[in-house]
């Protein structure tokens, strides 16, 4: 089994390079720099609306978590089916009662991922964000895409189902994607979201590095998925991860959205992965991973 451990921003997504134009300065006037800061608008708005809107974000935004199951504890299971969030007076988590209200917010908003934004949004906003998307992979040359694409390739094109999560046993699944950002938790699952990543990456396997750093949520994810024969290769664009990854021995492929990186989509392939995991773990079982 591989885990494989990804960046979001500017690895499996783009976005800021295209807020401060830098994505399309570096091809040297061949793109329109303009278009593609007015795309990122766009998402930027889309992402908090929906932060907004549907997962609490307004409300528990100063109290980040590294993952959704952070304050599992405090959870007593109680049906929130017909739970008032808005007459419970939640207010700051420092207390186990509010700890409580959190973690039920926390499972309210796993279950909408899981859900899907065909579930929570009308018709019309899901024509407009499609088209945005397509839009957006045009401009990039399909990176949205071939990063679906790969990531599709890397788990043997199915997926994931919740039973076969790790913390539930055995799994199914031969290869696992967990997301690791720098950015705070619930805009990164709503970017799962958006960018269509929901069906890949499990909402239990994304976590956020804001307050905690990088390496201490591979820590976690070595606790969790640690099992025998189990293997794990990060892929990134920033020297944190870079870093955790050296710390953990744990191969590193750095990911450059410039025209000429070595590493970028489309164009990493299983055989390129599979280097890199041969030189950390030998290369007799190398073939195992692709």
């Amino acid at each position: 089994m591989v885990v494989y451990i990804w960046d979001l921003d500017e690895t499996l997504i783009l976005l800021k390079s295209l807020l401060n134009g830098s994505y399309a300065e570096a091809f040297n006037s061949s793109k329109d720099v303009q278009k593609g800061i007015d795309l990122g608008k766009m998402w930027e708005n889309y992402i908090l609306d929906v932060c907004d809107g549907y997962f609490f974000y307004e409300e528990i935004e100063s109290y980040n978590h590294p993952s959704l199951d952070a304050l599992m504890q405090y959870d007593d299971g109680r049906d929130l089916s017909e739970y008032d969030f808005n007459q419970d007076g939640f207010s700051p988590p420092n207390d186990d009662l509010n700890k409580r209200k959190l973690a039920y917010r926390h499972r309210f908003v796993a279950r909408k991922y899981k859900q899907g934004l065909h579930a929570i949004l009308d018709q019309k906003t899901l024509e407009v964000w499609n088209e945005l998307y397509e839009m957006t992979d045009n401009y990039t040359d399909q990176w949205l895409s071939s990063a679906r694409t790969f990531l599709q390739k890397c788990s043997g094109d199915r997926g994931f189902t919740t039973s076969s999560l790790p913390t539930e046993g055995k799994t199914d699944v031969e290869h696992v994607h967990v997301l690791v950002t720098s950015g705070s938790l619930i805009p990164s699952l709503v970017k799962c979201l958006l960018f269509k990543l929901d069906g890949l990456i499990a909402c239990e396997n994304v976590f956020s590095s804001w307050d905690v750093g990088k390496l201490q949520c591979f820590c976690r994810i070595a606790d969790r998925f640690g099992e025998q024969n189990v293997k794990f290769c990060v892929f990134g664009d920033g020297w944190e991860e870079c870093e955790a990854a050296e710390a953990m021995k744990w191969p590193f492929i750095k990911i450059d959205p410039g025209p000429d990186g070595f590493h970028r989509f489309p164009g990493l392939t299983l055989q390129m992965v599979g280097h890199y995991l041969s030189v950390v773990y030998g290369p007799s079982e190398a073939g195992d991973d692709q």
